[in-house]
This record gives structure tokens, sequence and C-alpha cells, in this order.
């Protein structure tokens, strides 16, 4: 008797175990994410306690919470995973950076999201900050180094900040010029979404390849002189999409297909529903940059995205020439507060080697700003009532300009809102007729958390509580 009333129990137990465990695995969070724990990484001294000019090797978890200090050059080996628990701060004490052959994966959550920075560096978020001494243009320490033998990168929640110094030691060895955040995989991973990156020394992100997956970022202050939000090359391929990019020295995305490698599919981006404000004012060269850019044999869409105070509109570029016959765009809404921009919406082939076409669905209507009998490319000034009309309706923007600064001078979100007021003009606007191109897999760990679909309203924002989270 005792013996059956224990086989009962035990059977009890175990139904009750497996649908307990049933209704956690059906509940679906997609900010946080379950973080496995193997190989603890201890947060006492250095990363790196032998000397800086060599570098160490890192695999393992680093625990949710700690702070951890990087005192020399860490490489991931080919094969091995580091992961990055909710929480966690990671220093850099100098130049130095993470070179990736293996996997990283960063998991930061709204709450408790990862930092990679450097200790003691305060942040200039004010407007008209001296770019001459500002440390977001120094590069304190070098960036997330991908290698060609990097399988995945998934950042999740995750701050980059005063990266973009000159790559020393093993890292010069993976690549030796400078990015915050460099991929070169054609056949590996790049995820960043629900992300940050403030400062750089030239292009925020750049690749060569790969399979990427850009959602809801934000990007402050990407370039000194020169260098794009994301400069992606050499058949890269996926989605960039409800990020914002303020204060860029060139343009936000930027896409080309020059030296891609036999065999791999052409550089196809989707760029839709960014925020795109105030970019292409440090770039050092005239006729460069400004916003959205498509370039040498670059494929891909563009809708649904603000351009506010830009130097130039979207840029299908001529010479060398984008591919042309698959490239969609439209629905762009365009601000400026000057007739100098608003004369740059498309901007002319003189000036800047671009072929863009006018599209019915932009904001202002084409045929509202434009002289009559303009060519695509020619040189043109804007019909002068343009200016300042079809103004986002931000919820705290700096639109129109405030009196006494020039645009090169806002550069941050700062205490910005750049959400749409009720009685926006882009609210409703945006064009859902095509999807996600969704070239990795969704999962919460190993891939992108969703693929957001086209918003129905104009930029990162949308009144139905998707696209961009950072306030």
């Amino acid at each position: 008797m005792k013996k059956t009333f224990y086989i009962l129990t035990i059977l009890l137990f175990t139904a009750t175990f497996f649908s307990s465990c049933k209704k956690i695995a059906d509940f679906r969070n997609l900010s946080t994410a379950v973080v496995p724990i193997s190989s603890p990484i201890s947060d006492v001294g250095c990363l790196t306690p032998i000397a800086p000019a060599t570098s160490s090797s890192i695999k393992g978890t680093m625990l949710a919470g700690k702070t951890y200090s990087v005192c020399g050059n860490i490489v991931i080996n080919k094969g091995d995973t580091l992961i990055i628990q909710p929480g966690v701060t990671i220093n850099f004490t100098g130049n130095y950076g993470i070179g990736v052959h293996g996997t990283l994966i960063s998991l930061g959550t709204k709450d408790q999201p990862v930092y990679f920075t450097q200790l003691g560096i305060t942040k200039t978020d004010q407007i008209n900050a001296n770019p001459a001494t500002d440390p977001a243009f120094k590069g304190k320490w070098t960036g997330i180094i991908g290698a060609t033998d990097c399988n995945k990168i998934i950042l999740k929640w995750t701050h980059i900040e005063f990266a973009g110094g000159a790559p020393t030691g093993d890292i010069a060895v993976i690549y030796p010029s400078p990015y915050p955040l460099f991929f070169q995989n054609p056949y590996g991973t790049l995820v960043m979404e629900d992300s940050w990156i403030y400062g750089s020394v030239d292009d925020a992100i750049r690749t060569f390849g790969g399979k990427m997956e850009f959602f809801r970022n934000t990007f402050e202050k990407c370039g000194y002189t020169s260098g794009e939000t994301m400069n992606a090359k050499a058949g890269t391929v996926g989605d960039f999409a409800y990020n914002v990019c303020i204060g860029i020295a060139t343009n936000g995305p930027k896409l080309s297909n020059i030296s891609a490698l036999t065999g791999v599919p052409e550089s196809n981006m989707r760029i839709y529903n960014n925020t795109i404000l105030n970019c292409g004012y440090r770039r050092s060269a005239a006729g460069r940059g400004g916003s959205i850019d498509f370039e040498q044999g670059a494929a891909g869409m563009a809708y649904n995205n603000i351009i506010a105070n830009c130097k130039y509109g979207l840029r299908i570029v001529q010479n060398p020439i984008a591919d042309t016959a698959n490239i969609r765009y439209g629905y762009t809404y365009n601000y400026a507060d000057s007739l100098s921009v608003a004369s740059q919406f498309y901007p002319s082939l003189s000036v800047s080697t671009a072929i863009t076409n006018p599209q019915l669905t932009d904001m202002p209507l084409p045929s509202s700003f434009l002289p009559a009998g303009w060519q695509v490319g020619a040189i043109y000034t804007a019909n002068p009532a343009v200016v300042g009309t079809n103004n986002p309706q931000f919820i705290n923007g700096p639109f129109p300009l405030p009196a006494g600064v020039a645009l090169r001078q806002i550069v941050t979100v700062g205490t910005y809102n750049f959400h749409l007021q009720p009685n926006s003009p882009y609210i409703g606007k945006g064009f859902t007729g095509f999807t996600p191109r969704g070239d990795v897999p969704i999962d919460p760990i190993y891939g992108v958390t969703e693929l957001t679909p086209p918003g129905k309203d104009i930029g990162a924002y949308q009144t139905n509580g998707t696209g961009n989270q950072h306030f």
C-alpha cells in the first residue's frame, strides 16, 4: 500500500512538473531572454592580466550586474562563445578592443542594459559642443572587431560608447582600421537591436558582407569629419529599421556592393521607418552624405523615412552607379529650416552624383517646390515657401531650429522626444506593402528578437507603441 502511494505521488509530481514547464515554455517575453550560464567569468581584477601588447582569450559568461575591467586586447577564439548577461558594464582602461573569431552575445534588457565604455569620461550632450575636444570623437577604446571567421555578434539593449580607437596587436591583425562595430564574414550574422552607439572617429558600423538586422537603435555623434551610421559593403543583406540617427558626420545608412566576393549575393537591405536628423555637416568632402545612400551595385528599399534638416536627401548614386533596377523607394518625408537644405531634398548630379527620382508619395509633394521643367539630377533652387513646411510635429524636437543655433550643433538626442504629436501629418501615412527581408532567424538569444514590419506612421516611433523604444 505504501509502495503504491509512493508511486502515485511520484507520478503526480512528475505530471505537475511537466505541466508547469509547458506553461513556462508557452510564455514569450520579447524583452527578456533566458540567459545560460557557462564558465562564469570573475569580475576581480583585469580580464587581461598579461602585458597589454598581447591579447588574452576569453569565453564563458559575464555575470549579471557585474563590472569588468579590460586592461588589454581580448579575443574570442574560433568555436568559443562569450555571453554577457543583463546589467554588465565593461570598462576599457585604454585603447583596447575585443576581437571576435567565434561568437559574442550581449543580452542587455530595457531595465538592465549592457555598457561597453571607458571609465571616467563624461558625455557632452549640450548644444554646440566643440567636436575638436569632444571625447566622443577621440576613440578612447578600439571597438568590437569581427574576424573573417566570426560566427555571430548579437547585441541587445547594449550601449557602445567612445569607441573607434586605432586597433593594435592581434586586433589590428583582424582589421587595421578603427570602428566601434566591425563585421567581415559574408556567411556570418550580425544583430544589433534596441541598442546605442555614442561617438566614433569614422563609421559607427562597417561591414563587408553578412546577414544583418538593425532594429530600433539610436546613433549619436558618429564620425568626426567623415563616417556613416552604417557603411555596409560587399554583399551585406538584411534590414535597417526604426533607428534614430542624429548628428552623423556623413550619412545614416549607406549601402554599396564594392569588394563583394564571388558567389556572395549582392548588397541588398530594406531601410525603413528611420528618423534621420541633422546629418552631413561634419563631412570634410563636398557633395557627400546627409541621410540615406545607395551606391555601387547595391539594391534594396527605402520607405517611410524622416529626413529632417540633413545636408542632402536620399541619394541614389550614379557614379559608380547603384543597382537602380532593383531599388525601390518612396514615402520619404523631408523637412528643412533653410532654402539651401530644401534645395537638396533631391541632390543634384553635378554636386553629389545623385540621380534620385522624386516620388509622388514623398512629402512635401515634389511639385510644390521643384521648378517647372526640372530634370533629375539638375541643380535647382527650391520654392522658398517650402522652408519650414511639413514639420513632423515631434513631441519635443529642434524643428524649427532654435534662433542662433546652427544645424551642425545639434548632434545628440539629449532631452528631445521624437515621438509624433497626435496632430502630426506623418501619422497613418506609412507604406506597409512589404515585409522585412528577415535574413536572420528569430531567436531571443541567438538571433533577432523580432522582425518588426513596416509601420503605418512615418519614422522610427509609432503611435501604437511599436518601433523605437528609446525615450
